[in-house]
């Protein structure tokens, strides 16, 4: 049955307490507002398709972020970008509205408030991405069945066919003489290897066999694992380093490398280019000075799929013009492998 009681001079407290039922209550400004709710909720107690609203009703976006912090990010392969991720959204306007009242027009005004601050289309899908995982996380988990998750009724932003953000000029040779000594081998290894941040971050020496050249990583990106063969010169780059007690091979975190990469660039005058550029220009010259296939440098690189690579095959165009001149003389043409 339901109370109706007023609290203070303006509000009013819905309550009903129904056998087999939890107790559920609700404040509103006007006492006409708490009895049409009260009836609505009873009614779906009598129907037997109640659910409980109150968890839900009292649980911010920020509350909710913080506790995926605590109990689901840890899961993660790189629990602290993840975490850092999360606090970001935390400080958004978004973040102080309770879950029950997010809807999916506060999810549009989100993202045009994120547009608006030039983010790119990708990283706001990323920012809905973690939206959705704790609506759902919330609903599955946390006692909050009735919500729904308002990620999934609108449209994602379109993500841009890739950067082609590459090393210009003497930018190259600028870029490692600013570098410190703790940046300066992880920079010279991701040219090499086109590997990941978080994936020579988290690269241990027990991973890595010098005598075959070889670095095994056991987590990607991707969540697959992948053996990465390494060139003379990333082989030379980790005999030139020093053993410490640490079992990583370098010595500095993820983010540490965003941070100190950033730094370098602003040293030296070198703008638009971020360490997650050093992959797209290691790839482009696996393309443009071997001769490996497609399925090879995928093999390397760790793409996910061979589309992902599809944007670099115009590298490969001149040797295209010479096969094409060869077979027109009637001659062999060169393998294009």
């Amino acid at each position: 049955m339901a109370s109706i009681r007023k609290r203070g001079d303006l509000q009013w407290e819905a309550r009903i307490r129904r056998k087999g039922w939890p107790v559920t209550c609700k404040t509103f400004n006007t006492k006409s507002d708490a009895e049409k709710w009260a009836r609505d909720i009873e009614n779906e107690m009598d129907r037997g398709v109640f659910t409980s609203r109150t968890e839900a009703e009292n649980t911010t976006l920020n509350e909710a972020l913080e506790r995926f912090i605590a109990e689901y990010v840890p899961r993660y392969n790189n629990p602290k970008l993840e975490t850092i991720k999360a606090r970001a959204l935390q400080r958004r306007k978004i973040a102080t509205k309770f879950m029950a009242a997010i809807r999916s027009k506060d999810i549009a005004d989100f993202m045009q408030e994120r547009a608006a601050e030039g983010v790119a289309g990708n990283t706001i899908r990323l920012d809905l991405a973690l939206i959705s995982r704790v609506f759902n996380v919330a609903i599955s988990s946390w006692g909050m069945e009735s919500l729904r998750n308002p990620v999934s009724r609108i449209p994602k932003p379109k993500v841009s066919s890739g950067r082609t953000r590459r090393l210009e000029g003497d930018e190259e040779e600028r870029l490692l003489a600013a570098c410190s000594d703790s940046l300066r081998p992880i920079v010279r290894f991701a040219i090499e290897t086109a590997m990941r941040r978080g994936e020579m971050a988290s690269l241990t020496w027990q991973n890595i066999d010098l005598e075959k050249s070889t670095a095994y990583l056991p987590k990607t990106k991707n969540n697959e694992e992948r053996t990465v063969p390494l060139s003379p010169a990333a082989v030379q780059i980790l005999k030139n380093l020093e053993k410490g007690e640490s079992a990583r091979v370098f010595q500095l975190s993820d983010v540490s490398i965003t941070q100190a990469f950033i730094k370098t660039c602003q040293k030296v005058g070198i703008e638009g280019l971020t360490f997650h550029d050093l992959r797209h220009e290691a790839t482009s010259r696996l393309f443009e000075r071997t001769d490996l296939d497609i399925m090879e440098i995928k093999s390397i690189t760790g793409h996910k799929t061979l589309q992902m690579l599809a944007r670099y095959s115009h590298l490969r165009t001149y040797k295209l013009v010479d096969r094409l001149a060869g077979a027109r003389r009637g001659e062999t043409p060169p393998n294009l492998s």
